[in-house]
């Protein structure tokens, strides 16, 4: 059984920096596509940042060149460093897992088999 375990959300101004580490146990893929979505109050669940056991990477676009993702395939561990944060990015934040490569699509789709409880981010003005 797949489980996965988010961490280090908080509260921060905005401006700041928070890191978000996701740890999979169970995960026995040789490949994978494993990274986070966000849902806010109200809204959709949305893509945040996915990358696989190849190294393929997606973001969405909101978070670029803000937001930088990093795995270890040995610890299957993904980490996520948020900075420059926005009032806009407070949300739910979940981990999230799948067999097989990362594709743009599954940004928008969220096609991922295994998914975390969630750990919140809250950005204050």
């Amino acid at each position: 059984q797949v489980q996965l375990v988010e961490s280090g959300g908080g509260s921060v101004q905005a401006g700041g920096s928070l890191r978000l580490s996701c740890a999979a146990s169970g995960l026995i893929y040789r490949r994978y596509c494993m990274g986070w979505f966000r849902q806010a109050p109200g809204k959709e669940r949305e893509g945040v940042a996915l990358t696989d056991t190849d190294g393929y990477t997606y973001y969405r676009d909101s978070v670029k060149g803000r937001f930088t993702i990093s795995k270890d395939n040995a610890k299957k561990t993904r980490s996520l460093q948020m900075n420059s944060l926005k009032p806009d990015d407070t949300a739910m934040y979940y981990c999230a897992a799948t067999e097989g490569f990362c594709y743009n699509f599954m940004l928008k789709t969220g096609e991922l088999e295994h998914w975390g409880q969630g750990t919140q981010v809250t950005v204050s003005s």
